[in-house]
């Protein structure tokens, strides 16, 4: 009996290391097909975000620091559990940053050398909110130093001698520069992702770019300069990747251009920045117009009743250039209060929230151009280090946390969104 068992066995193995090589062969092929067609891109149609031709109203959030945390086996799980948080809250879209240019971690060591231990963590981000049906704006370079910045593009040039300026401004005008950044740009949009096996600009997982947190160009308060470095840019990527939305990045400030909203701006300082809402957001490649919300840092003195009121006042403001003046859909990019305030207390940031929801809200059953916002910021318990005076670690028994999830169920209603499977989890108790 054991011979024939023995003799029995030897076809059955020869199947099983067969199967084996079909599996491993295929599978790769089967996860690109899987990938690719299980979610369709984020588009525009007029003032609306649409996906597969339905409607989207985004209720999202930032972690800046998902590819950094992503680099070191000992943090990458942080990434998986903001995500898994954030889809449990109905959220949609998180806006983290996919550069850093020169010191630890760097994406890129110098202009057009990467890490490639730095480019698998951003697969890896990339890969984690596929799973977790959280899609990503990613932003390309900063106008502060954090990661880099665009003063680390004038350092370089600047050490390699083909600098024309020192100022950290020159980013926006110095040709070496702009090839610089053009050589980052094309080796991140074609980047084949090594989880997935996609490339990023084919990669309906990316939400959107954005061209540059919070742009500001100083040195030429006419916008000349911005503008021509967007323009440039813009039709750059898009000559790269048709298929993603694109932004600016703004804090959305309105300039000379715009003089009739000059009185919208905090006070007189942001006019004479080199930005203008209205002129840069409608470059002809900007999909959408982005904004930002710091009542605490643009004004002086004010209380918070009065931040209330220019909170309303702001977003209404650039609604209605994104209806009249764009025709594109406006996305609230940041906000937050801060917790550093000498009046703060924890019931304010549930009011000034649930202000910003509202508006947003509103706009969205009116079919305005008011298209969602992303909360500054979220972060995990033990990331005390990557805390700032915004910051929130949500919980289910807390305020915050609660308003969250009902702005999700509040717009999963609107679009019609709300009848699919997660949000329907999600919000059935709520009612």
């Amino acid at each position: 009996m054991v011979p024939a068992r023995n003799g029995s066995s030897i076809p059955v193995l020869g199947f099983l290391i067969c199967a084996a090589f079909i599996y491993l062969s295929f599978r790769d092929l089967w996860l690109n097909h899987k990938w690719r067609t299980e979610i369709g891109f984020v588009k525009r149609n007029g003032t609306q975000f649409v996906v597969d031709g339905k409607a989207l109203y985004v209720n999202g959030w930032n972690s800046y620091w998902f590819m950094d945390h992503a680099v070191n086996e000992h943090s990458r799980y942080l990434v998986s559990e903001m995500l898994e948080t954030g889809a449990k809250m109905g959220l949609t879209v998180c806006r983290t940053w996919a550069f850093n240019d020169g010191g630890y971690n760097a994406l890129q060591i110098s202009p057009g050398r990467f890490d490639e231990r730095v480019f698998k963590a951003l697969d890896h981000v990339i890969a984690e909110a596929k799973k977790h049906d959280v899609r990503l704006l990613l932003c390309l370079v900063n106008n502060l130093q954090a990661y880099g910045g665009k003063s680390q593009y004038v350092q370089w040039a600047w050490q390699e001698g083909v600098g024309l300026s020192s100022s950290n401004d020159s980013f926006f005008f110095d040709p070496s520069i702009r090839k610089y950044f053009k050589n980052y740009l094309t080796a991140l949009l074609t980047r084949k992702n090594s989880v997935t096996g996609i490339e990023y600009r084919n990669d309906p997982t990316i939400f959107a770019w954005e061209l540059i947190n919070e742009p500001r160009c100083t040195s030429d308060v006419s916008g000349d300069t911005l503008q021509d470095w967007i323009d440039e840019m813009t039709s750059f990527i898009k000559s790269i990747d048709d298929k993603h939305l694109l932004t600016v990045g703004l804090e959305g400030f309105y300039g000379p251009n715009s003089p009739k909203r000059l009185t919208v701006n905090p006070e007189q300082w942001p006019s004479e920045l080199g930005t203008d809402f209205v002129r840069n957001s409608n470059s002809s490649n900007i999909d959408f117009a982005s904004v930002h919300i710091y009542p605490d840092h643009w004004f002086h003195n004010q209380t918070f009743e009065d931040k209330l009121k220019f909170v309303v006042k702001w977003m209404q403001s650039h609604i209605e250039d994104g209806m009249k003046e764009l025709k594109k859909p406006v996305l609230f990019t940041e906000f937050g209060l801060s917790n550093m305030n000498k009046d703060y207390e924890p019931s304010q940031r549930e009011r000034f929230y649930r202000t910003i929801f509202d508006v947003v809200y509103k706009s969205a059953k009116r079919r305005k151009a008011g298209a969602g916002t992303l909360v500054w910021q979220l972060f995990m318990e033990g990331m005390e280090g990557f805390n700032d005076e915004f910051g929130i670690v949500p919980h289910e028994e807390d305020p915050m946390y609660r308003l969250m999830v009902e702005q999700s169920c509040r717009l999963g209603r609107v679009t019609g969104r709300r009848e699919e499977r997660k949000l329907r989890k999600l919000c059935s108790h709520r009612h």
